[in-house]
């Protein structure tokens, strides 16, 4: 009896951490995929990064775990990766994109050093960094509407699945659009993948550093990753009643990207939603005893990298807006959350509007990208339209509600 308690205990976190590292691979790798291609790796440097970033948070996962007893859960940056797509090729081309890559876990590495670096992340205003992540989403998001437009047989399909499992069952409707996506790619496109397509290798890229691709992609991807995926997901722990070793959890994820990045991975970091389920009760109704979902959720990753090759194979044979569709679904929630947070709050709404805006016009300033621009612009719209130490609440609110209402269309 005793034997079969203990079997039915393990088999819960077990599962669990199965269904995290399933949701989170199939949630997303079209977008990390995505994000290289756009930086500038070939099909094969891609499918390359979407092995070391599995291997590298599934040996994070083990370490972190093992030691504490602590159901950590690692994965890649999603909002990292959407940065990527937005930003494009920069000076330097796909080896400048692996240096940025080198210097985003050198940054890590010197948060877990010198806690003064997360502080100062932290102390970018909440709006302004989500309405940064809004506007790197937003042309992304619109990528559904504009290929059923122009594919509606190939997209309709996708975005069906989506609606349905949206409404029956919220946590698969995005994994399934995708597997949809992917059989809609077998059947249109499938002759085009060769068996050597499907097996997995990693190649090898040597880094370089340009200025452009320093300030545009490793700083905002160092922030977007620290704003949207490492102090949530400490969030989301401390919720679930868990202490996660932040030194040591940026020490490992900033370690995981320098050493994953000259093989194409661009950020490992702490998790946040898939938290919830290694780490949640659907993982078990002990939470001393939820850790072992994080090991098998790490095992798990280690059984979708032999898969890399062939989904990358796929995605890259798939017809125009079939992929970026179930991408731009997959990141409909990311948005959404990004949004209510970057309009809360009404004395920020104008600094965190204009930086969405300027994010999402994709502009390329000096070979810097608009992610960078954005983040400068709404903090010098922040600091001009401070209030002055004498002026009152009232007149702020009022100068505020005008600075916002007073539009071409009033």
């Amino acid at each position: 009896m005793s034997t079969t308690i203990e079997h039915h205990s393990l088999s819960t976190p077990m599962t669990a951490g199965v269904v995290a590292a399933v949701v989170g691979f199939s949630s997303s790798f079209v977008v990390v995929l995505a994000g290289l291609t756009a930086v500038g790796a070939t099909p094969a440097q891609a499918a390359s990064g979407l092995v070391a970033l599995c291997v590298a948070q599934a040996l994070g996962m083990f370490w972190l775990t093992l030691r504490h007893r602590v159901p950590v859960a690692l994965a890649w940056s999603t909002p990292g990766a959407a940065l990527l797509v937005s930003t494009g090729v920069v000076a330097g081309g796909w080896p400048a994109a692996v240096g940025a890559f080198v210097v985003t876990g050198a940054l890590v590495l010197l948060t877990a050093l010198v806690p003064r670096l997360g502080d100062l992340v932290a102390s970018i205003p909440v709006p302004i960094a989500r309405a940064m992540l809004a506007g790197v989403l937003l042309p992304l998001c619109v990528e559904p509407v504009v290929a059923l437009a122009d594919s509606p047989a190939l997209v309709a399909p996708v975005v069906l699945t989506w609606l349905v499992l949206a409404r029956l069952a919220p946590r698969w409707a995005v994994p399934a659009s995708l597997a949809v996506a992917l059989v809609v790619v077998v059947v249109a496109a499938g002759d085009q993948v060769t068996p050597g397509d499907l097996v997995p290798r990693l190649d090898l890229t040597a880094p370089t550093w340009t200025l452009p691709a320093l300030v545009g992609v490793a700083l905002p991807l160092y922030v977007v990753t620290m704003a949207s995926q490492n102090v949530p997901g400490v969030a989301v722990m401390s919720g679930l009643g868990y202490r996660v070793p932040w030194r040591e959890s940026m020490t490992v994820t900033g370690l995981g990207t320098v050493l994953s990045a000259p093989f194409g991975g661009h950020a490992v970091n702490l998790a946040a939603i898939t938290a919830a389920l290694t780490a949640g009760p659907d993982a078990g109704p002990d939470r001393a005893r939820r850790w072992p979902a994080a090991i098998s959720s790490a095992v798990t990753y280690l059984v979708l990298a032999v898969g890399a090759g062939a989904v990358t194979a796929l995605v890259a044979a798939a017809p125009d807006g079939v992929v970026q569709s179930a991408a731009g679904l997959a990141l409909l929630g990311t948005l959404a959350a990004s949004l209510r947070e970057a309009l809360s709050d009404d004395h920020e709404r104008t600094p965190a509007v204009v930086c969405l805006v300027v994010a999402a016009s994709g502009v390329t300033v000096a070979g810097v990208g608009a992610a960078f621009w954005a983040l400068v612009a709404g903090l010098a719209v922040r600091a001009a339209l401070r209030p002055s130490p004498g002026a009152r609440p009232d007149e702020d609110r009022q100068r505020t509600s005008n600075s916002v209402d007073r539009s071409p269309s009033r």
